[in-house]
């Protein structure tokens, strides 16, 4: 006989197991949602931590007018603090948040097991080990799912709702309704290393730290470039110091073991150094940054000087969808182009011969060499070319000074900082953001989420400026795999191969999403 778990509108009552700041966290949310919570630790003292936190939070969102005094006493009494496993008899729903240990999980689970009703559903908020795994330690595996939070669980929107091997389908669309309920977005994942974003994110991190190695740019303006031209919250350098770089490193280094040492999760020697060194960044007063007093210490970036007094003069342009905001913002400022057509590679010409296009994954020198024309400078991709603040560039090594000074010429009309770097494959943020949206293919090719959910959960649990997929829908996906095919022909490297999912949307150029 099937047992019947209990449904949304029956949990009354959450069970959360571990005090710490996520297992509190995730208290306070179900609370907020009207629920009674008991929350348990076998510390008295973390326990005591978690109440008064909540109270101070509680405080301060009431100062903030984001609650009534009434409200937040009300969210803080509905939180009962136990130190006796037992007390999770009539929960509903019990959520652990305890240790990243597979054994340890595994012993909680069947204590949970033979003190919970047979309808109360069981969830892990596990970041890294397989629900699977996790649920063969139990009689009846069907009513564990993961239940994967984001760190602080009371802000951060995403909710991954993991499904083992055995979960009951019932169990996860209970799940997902909940954290619907609770003000989430709830996105359903098969369990598999990383689940959704810590796996898709891993090139954010991994492009940045390779290409600081290889001497491309300083990892400040990687950093600047990826926020203020992709449109990213923060930079991959100052992102792992705030995450702290042992950690960072051991998510990648537990990613890239768990595929069995796939080239596209290798760590970083660079990031190894900084923790073998004790550099952790904020938490420890110094990574890729200096944190004197706890302040990051930004240094002082040099971009290019105009030369030849500043004067440009463009005279055509091919007008793409990727750099048609770019055309847009010249034509905004009263800038004349003789002649307009449009086509599906973009350029602009000036009348000293220069060629501005977007990079296409080349090199600038190969692409040169290939086109018969030494005067192509490449631009980098920047999600919205009308608001960009600056922007990476790379020449031909015998540009005459002449040729580009018009190109940097017409930025500085727009307000827009350059920098011409180290000529190698993809410049920053295309190179990023194409790794990125091969890693979104990737897991859509292999069944760990569809593309509504991929594109939410990077938005919802990163802060991604836009859905990866869309993303790759708005460069097109035939352009996004060339992209990577230079890259990879490049490099020689497995690293950068196509997934099979973007590969076959690129054929015949087709979108991830429905286009109406």
């Amino acid at each position: 006989m099937t047992t019947q778990y209990k449904t949304v509108d029956q949990i009354k009552q959450v069970g959360v197991v571990g005090a710490g700041t996520m297992g509190a966290g995730i208290a306070q949310v179900a609370s907020q949602a009207g629920l009674d919570v008991v929350l348990f630790d076998l510390s008295e003292s973390v326990l005591e931590a978690a109440k008064a936190n909540l109270k101070k939070s509680m405080d301060k969102l009431v100062s903030r007018g984001k609650f009534s005094e009434e409200d937040a006493q009300g969210i803080c009494d509905r939180i009962s603090y136990v130190n006796d496993i037992n007390s999770m008899e009539r929960a509903d729903l019990v959520v652990e948040a305890i240790v990243e240990r597979l054994d340890i999980k595994q012993q909680l689970f069947q204590q949970l097991e033979s003190i919970c009703s047979d309808q109360t559903i069981l969830a892990t908020n596990t970041s890294s080990i397989s629900v699977t795994a996790i649920g063969s330690a139990l009689k009846d595996p069907a009513r564990l799912a993961g239940l994967h939070f984001f760190n602080p669980a009371p802000i951060m929107k995403l909710v991954e709702v993991i499904h083992g091997l055995a979960t009951d389908a019932n169990v996860v669309e209970t799940l997902l309704a909940l954290s619907k309920q609770w003000g989430k977005v709830g996105v359903a994942a098969k369990s598999s290393p990383g689940f959704i974003v810590n796996r898709v994110a891993r090139p954010f991190y991994a492009e940045g730290l390779r290409m600081a190695e290889e001497g491309v740019t300083e990892p400040e303006r990687i950093d600047l470039l990826l926020k203020e031209a992709g449109g990213f919250r923060m930079g991959p350098f100052e992102l792992t110091d705030l995450i702290g770089q042992d950690v960072n490193y051991a998510v990648t280094s537990s990613v890239f073991e768990s595929y069995y040492f796939d080239p596209r999760f290798k760590p970083s020697l660079m990031q190894k150094e900084l923790v073998d060194a004790g550099w952790l960044g904020r938490k420890s007063g110094r990574g890729f940054y200096q944190y004197p007093e706890g302040k990051q210490l930004v240094p002082n970036l040099e971009w290019d000087d105009i030369r030849f007094g500043g004067f440009f003069n463009i005279s055509s342009a091919v007008v793409s969808p990727a750099i048609k905001s770019l055309i847009d913002r010249i034509k905004a400022r009263g800038i004349d182009i003789p002649t307009e057509t449009e086509g599906d590679e973009g350029e602009i010409v000036f009348a000293n011969g220069a060629t501005l296009v977007l990079t296409d994954g080349r090199t600038t020198l190969e692409r040169s060499l290939a086109e018969d024309n030494r005067n192509i400078i490449q631009m980098d991709l920047a999600i919205d070319y009308s608001t960009c603040e600056s922007l990476a560039l790379s020449t031909h090594p015998e540009m005459p000074e002449e040729v580009w000074a018009e190109v940097y010429a017409m930025f500085d009309f727009l307000g827009v900082k350059t920098r011409v770097i180290k000529d190698l494959p993809g410049l920053i943020v295309m190179r990023t953001v194409a790794m990125l949206i091969n890693e979104a293919s990737d897991a859509l090719h292999l069944g760990i989420a569809d593309a509504t959910g991929i594109d939410a959960a990077m938005q919802a649990g990163v802060n991604y400026p836009t859905g990866l997929l869309a993303w790759a829908d708005k460069l097109g996906t035939s352009f996004v795999a060339d992209v990577l095919n230079n890259i990879s022909l490049f490099y020689g490297d497995d690293r950068y191969r196509v997934s099979p999912a973007l590969l076959q949307r690129a054929f015949v150029n087709a979108p991830f999403h429905q286009i109406d």
